[in-house]
């Protein structure tokens, strides 16, 4: 399964995203819940654009169009990771891409704990 990963652009400072590479890659977190004979490869790892969170829409769609077929929202969207500052329009955002990409593709709300 082709993965695209969305994140928080103000953690872009902080954090290289290796925790999400690596829980990737150990299919731990919500990679998890995947499929397990399914290859994961990542494609994209791009950042939701910047408050309030509207690109990260078109942002989504290009993911798709480089071939992913799951959305996973980085940790830092929801959870605050490295910052300990949930995007205060995480819900509007991923309900946003949700709506846009519809249900034949896959999303997972975060990466790891």
């Amino acid at each position: 399964m082709k993965i695209g990963i969305i994140r928080c652009r103000a953690t872009e400072n902080y954090c290289p995203g290796t925790t999400d590479f690596k829980t990737l890659a150990l299919r731990k977190g919500s990679f998890a819940s995947l499929p397990e004979d399914e290859e994961l490869e990542l494609v994209g790892f791009i950042s939701c654009g910047g408050c309030p969170g509207k690109d990260a829409v078109l942002r989504a769609r290009e993911l798709m169009r480089r071939g992913a077929e799951c959305i996973a929202f980085a940790s830092c969207i929801r959870q605050g990771n490295p910052l300990g500052f949930p995007c205060p329009q995480a819900e509007n955002l991923i309900n946003a891409v949700k709506r846009d990409l519809g249900p034949h593709i896959k999303f997972l709300d975060f990466t790891h704990k």
